[in-house]
């Protein structure tokens, strides 16, 4: 299986790659071809103190394409997009629009050009029908009336999008959260869309819906630009794959062409990962008892609703426990719940044998749980703070960050260089605030700071998302280590390959009650996903001819993990004299008033 190379020059090479693995499918041809392309952008350069975020890049975009771009966290790609987004300028470079050579100075200016973006975070007012949230900020377009609503009911139906404009988002699921943004930015006359990590939160049947619904806007003459770190994805819905890497542009590919292997090797230099699990290390001793769980919140009107009701489960020493669930259906309350964020008005949490139901947060964390949250901005880190001030944070009164009643500022600033050595945090050093770190540093360093705890029990929810497959296979294996050193687990993803990897068992959650429950090793995502849509219950088991297929993907490339593993190794030796200046590159993203400003506002949501 070889990579050929053209002779483009050495900082962008296409790569063609002939591999006798079929492409998935997409259903529909591009319209790429010699007519003017929708995006060039020609030279990017971007650089902030003491390091360069964007180097010579360089990125075509055909009219009416699925365009991929992917490549490892810090490489650049969210600086690229909010210099083609308006959000900053470049210092070298040029951008041309379908053709006609621009300068953004602001959204508005790309606005103007046809250019929208909807963001991973998404930007709705929950109390306000979708046309409110729609028409917000576009009330001189259509006007706020019926007016608009015909037109928002017009690009529904003209893109297939099927949203409700009368409907309160507070009532809406993720899926149709995410219609309503890209609908936001249609109504504003965007032709060219940048998607961020698109399908981060979606079930697998929403994940094809949506991209029916891409293959709709590309049939109108829509470009879409796609980010996303999901391989497989890319490659049944991009009709293009580009990839940067260390701030540049590396290579692009055909996804008829390549395989989710080789574009794990373009990004990262390694093997795509995988999340499956060894040998079970599940013992008897039980280590966290739920019982009878109740929650009752009053929504917006107030109105009392029950978002947790009569929640049981245990999870034993050595144990990992799936939670899969559609987000808002009660897993975030659940973890609230476990950790003390929110009172109960019914049943117990019991770890280790010792009843903390009625305990505050910072005597269980000292109890023994540590804590991955689902918001590393809004729950696990301060980002305008140094990462030493940052590993202190939820243990405060342990060691080695105190002394007694007194912090220990240089026992933790000693131990978190530690960290930053032992679980990969590419950073320039401690000093530096949590901001300037990419998102896949920024979670290893929480993973750091709750395993350097010993914790009895592990909440994990949603540890890899948004990371690249690298930092992912380093998340899976500190958490498969501390497993077999006895942790037990609850383990929230979102990515249901992720979650039938890394359990022991599976527990479905649906508006606020535990409705099914699966084997990893018999179940497969699809019947995984339909469940937890409401539409199965009890145990779920698959067909073993599907088990089977979906295991052999999942597994696709990794054949050869022992031999990628000494090689990679062999490069890092060899590399070691550059790390710095190679953390600094992959760190660039953050490190500028911008990003910190976006990581503050996502912290205050």
């Amino acid at each position: 299986m070889a990579l050929q190379r053209n002779d483009a020059p050495p900082d962008h090479q296409e790569i063609a790659i002939t591999a006798s693995d079929p492409a998935l499918s997409k259903g529909g041809t591009p319209s790429a071809g010699t007519a003017t392309p929708a995006v060039e952008l020609r030279g990017i350069t971007k650089r902030f103190p003491g390091v360069v975020a964007n180097h010579d890049i360089n990125l075509t975009v055909q009219r009416g394409t699925v365009h991929a771009l992917m490549g490892e966290n810090g490489a650049g790609k969210s600086t690229l997009m909010k210099i083609l987004y308006g959000m900053q300028k470049p210092d070298e470079g040029t951008i041309a629009i379908n053709g006609e050579q621009v300068e953004f100075n602001t959204p508005g200016d790309a606005i103007v050009r046809g250019i929208g973006m909807v963001h991973q975070h998404f930007m709705l007012a929950d109390n306000l029908t979708v046309w409110e949230n729609v028409v917000l900020g576009g009330e001189k377009l259509h006007g706020i009336g019926a007016t608009a609503k015909a037109k928002i009911k017009e690009i529904s139906d003209q893109y297939g999008l099927g949203v409700r404009p009368d409907a309160l988002v507070e009532d809406l699921g993720v899926a149709d959260r995410q219609r309503v943004e890209i609908l936001k930015v249609l109504y504003r006359g965007a032709k060219i869309l940048i998607l961020d990590e698109p399908t981060a939160v979606l079930v697998p049947q929403e994940v094809e819906a949506l991209f029916g619904n891409l293959r709709e806007l590309k049939a109108e003459g829509v470009t879409v630009i796609f980010i996303s770190h999901k391989l497989h994805e890319v490659l049944s819905v991009a009709d293009a794959i580009s990839v940067i890497r260390r701030g540049t542009t590396v290579g692009d590919a055909d996804p008829a062409d390549v395989t989710a292997r080789q574009l794990a090797e373009m990004m990262v230099g390694a093997e795509l990962p995988s999340p499956e699990s060894r040998e079970s290390t599940v013992t008897d001793v039980e280590m966290l008892k739920v019982e009878g769980l109740r929650i009752a919140k009053a929504d917006a009107e107030g109105i009392e609703r029950v978002v947790l009701d009569d929640i049981s489960l245990r999870i034993r020493k050595g144990e990992i426990l799936g939670i899969a669930g559609v987000e808002g259906n009660g897993q975030a309350e659940l973890v609230e719940a476990i950790m003390g964020m929110l009172p109960l008005d019914a049943g117990s949490v019991v770890l280790d044998g010792a009843d903390l139901s009625g305990s505050l947060t910072r005597v269980r964390r000292e109890a023994g749980i540590g804590y991955i949250p689902e918001d590393r901005h809004k729950h696990g880190l301060l980002l305008e703070a140094p990462l030493w001030e940052n590993r202190i944070l939820g243990h405060v009164t342990e060691a080695p960050n105190s002394k007694g009643v007194l912090l220990d500022p240089a026992a933790a600033r000693k131990d978190t260089q530690r960290i930053v050595e032992e679980f990969d945090v590419r950073t320039p050093g401690i000093d530096v605030t949590a901001a300037s770190l990419s998102g896949g540093n920024q979670q290893k360093l929480i993973i750091g700071r709750e395993m350097s705890h010993d914790p009895k029990l592990l909440i994990a929810a949603h540890p890899t998302r948004g990371v690249d497959v690298g930092a992912q296979a380093q998340i899976w294996e500190q958490i498969r280590g501390a497993q077999r050193e006895g942790l037990a687990v609850l383990l929230i993803s979102a990515d249901l390959d992720e979650l039938i990897g890394l359990s022991d068992t599976i527990r479905v959650i649906y508006r606020g009650r535990l409705v099914a429950d699966a084997d990893p090793a018999t179940v497969t995502a699809e019947d995984l996903g339909t469940a937890m849509t409401g539409a199965a219950a009890g145990h779920i088991e698959s067909p073993p001819e599907a088990v089977a297929e979906a295991h052999a993907i999942a597994i696709e490339g990794t054949e050869a993990e022992a031999a990628e593993a000494a090689e990679a190794e062999t490069a890092e030796a060899e590399t070691a004299g550059a790390e710095t200046a190679e953390a600094e590159a992959e760190t660039a993203e953050g490190d500028q008033p911008t990003d910190t400003a976006d990581g503050n506002a996502q912290a205050g949501e």
